[in-house]
Parts: C-alpha cells; structure tokens; sequence
C-alpha cells in the first residue's frame, strides 16, 4: 500500500459527517454572535424604506420597538441604533445632537424600557446631525477638532444617560 508523503495525517473522518464537522468546526456563527443595525426616523407607525440598501429601513420609535422585539426573540444581543434627522432640524453645530431629549435618546430609552436585557448601542458622530454632512464642526471649511470632541462627549453622556450600553465613537477626531 502506497502512502503519499503529505499529510501524514488525513481528517476527512472528521468532516464525512454532519455531527462530526460541528464537533471539529473552528468556527461557528449564531444569532447570538449578531448586532443587528436599525434606523430610526421621526412619527409614527412608519417603515421608510432606505433605497441605497434594499430590505432595511427606518423606523419609527414605536416601529423600532417591534424590531427589537424581533432581535429578542432572535437571541439577537444587542441593536445599534442611528438615526435618520430630517434636513430641518440639522445645523452646521449638529445641535440636535446636544439634546438629551434627541431622537437618538428617546429610540434608546424606549428600547431599554421594553426590553431591559437588549444590548444597545449608540453611534457617537456629528454627520447625522449637521447640515454640511461632515462628522465635525467647521469653521471656514476647517474641522474644529478640540471643540468637536466637547460635542462628542456630550453627545456620549446623553446617550449613556438615556441607557446606551456601548458608545461607540465613529466620528474621526483626533484625541
């Protein structure tokens, strides 16, 4: 009998079967390993669809609650919560971000009211917020880094306050 000279060792008895390749996988996704994203807009009993990103939407507080109802039910942990601000209410400070009584508070506290052991997560950045779209304050077309950064932590402080579990600061300053 002939043995070729590599692998010494041959594991296909460890993936000729269903059970037997579940015991030897490396790695294994669930539900449980998931956050699943979800974006909240301003009203009542909407679902807006997001063209750039078909099958997910935004919605509205009590909409979003049946969402995260959804992930409970999917052993889903934990939901990142961003918001969609209507044009109106947006600045060139973001200050709508400022509020503790902001969209992005009120979707939080409901959440944790309904569902106290959902993870949730807040995303700390100015671009919802601001009407030039950037993630900082400007000032003649320069990012304002330290004053941007003392938005952000209020920002983050209100977030928490309002019951996020994980802020998670994507805007892009330095410090």
């Amino acid at each position: 009998m002939s043995r070729g000279q590599y692998p010494s060792t041959r594991m296909r008895r460890n993936r000729n079967r269903a059970f037997s390749r579940r015991l030897v996988a490396e790695n294994r996704l669930d539900t449980a390993d998931l956050i699943w994203p979800l974006f909240v807009i301003e009203g009542h009993d909407m679902a807006e669809p997001v063209a750039a990103m078909p099958g997910v939407f935004r919605y509205s507080i009590d909409r979003l609650l049946q969402q995260a109802a959804k992930a409970v039910e999917l052993t889903i942990p934990a939901i990142a919560i961003f918001p969609s601000i209507d044009a109106a209410l947006k600045d060139d400070a973001g200050s709508l971000a400022r509020d503790g009584h902001n969209l992005v508070c009120r979707a939080v506290a409901a959440v944790k009211s309904a569902y106290p052991d959902l993870g949730v997560i807040c995303d700390v950045a100015l671009d919802p917020f601001t009407s030039h779209g950037h993630d900082g304050l400007l000032d003649q077309g320069e990012i304002l880094n330290d004053e941007t950064i003392a938005v952000l932590c209020e920002q983050a402080v209100h977030q928490a306050n309002a019951g996020c579990d994980i802020i998670a600061p994507s805007d892009m300053m330095d410090g």
